[in-house]
């Protein structure tokens, strides 16, 4: 199986390599100071987007437009791509799934909004999980906890990404709850430090993963990368 390997870019955004295909995932670049790559030099085939909120679509459209990468998202921000002169783009919504060359999507649940930063409305939020070779990765992006993250977690997790932050989704204390319903091996939590109101100590909360749970924590610097 090809080796999965994930770079982390800040906030919620990440590349994912499967093979030669190259994955991003709400790529908040521009205006986002730990940012360690710009929306002009990062590359893509292939752009996940959870929800409409300026912080997680981000560069999208520049992004797809420069590389021809193919956009993946909910309904309503596919049609928002494409107006925006976004040429390639696979509509998706909460509880369906797409099997694409590199491997599978599915949209699930997220508690959270999805307004566009031009006031149109983004639909629902996501969360993103993915399917790739013998990997299953499960990107929260920006949601509260919930009691059906059991249910996702049943899919048996390689690695759950799960934002700490406060405020605006899960803070440090509903993230290690969220462990505990999802069971996952591997935890990497993100959505913190961005802003003052969401300041977090990951490290603080990879102990507590590790002290409470089964699953390893591993807290990324932008630039870092992990390999499943």
């Amino acid at each position: 199986m090809s080796v999965v390997e994930l770079t982390y870019h800040s906030h919620a955004c990440f590349g994912i390599t499967v093979g030669d295909t190259r994955l991003l995932i709400d790529p908040f670049l521009s205006g986002n100071d730990l940012a360690d790559v710009s929306a002009g030099e990062v590359e893509a085939d292939y752009i996940l987007v959870s929800h409409g909120h300026g912080d997680h679509v981000g560069d999208t459209v520049e992004i797809a437009k420069r590389t021809g990468a193919m956009t993946i998202s909910n309904f309503e921000i596919h049609n928002w791509l494409m107006d925006q002169g976004v040429e390639r783009a696979h509509p998706l919504h909460i509880g369906g799934g797409y099997d694409f060359p590199f491997g599978r999507v599915k949209l699930t649940i997220a508690h959270h909004g999805s307004g566009l930063p031009d006031g149109i409305c983004g639909g629902n939020p996501a969360g993103l999980l993915l399917t790739l070779g013998d990997k299953k990765v499960y990107h929260a992006c920006d949601t509260g906890l919930f009691y059906d993250m059991r249910f996702i977690g049943e899919e048996g997790l390689d690695l759950a990404i799960l934002p700490i932050g406060d405020n605006f989704t899960m803070g440090p204390d509903d993230a290690l709850r969220a462990v505990q319903l999802l069971e996952p091996r591997v935890v990497i939590p993100i959505h913190y430090n961005t802003f003052d109101v969401i300041a977090q100590d990951p490290y603080a909360f990879a102990a507590r993963v590790e002290a409470e749970t089964s699953a390893k924590c591993v807290v990324l610097k932008p630039g870092d990368r992990y390999s499943l």
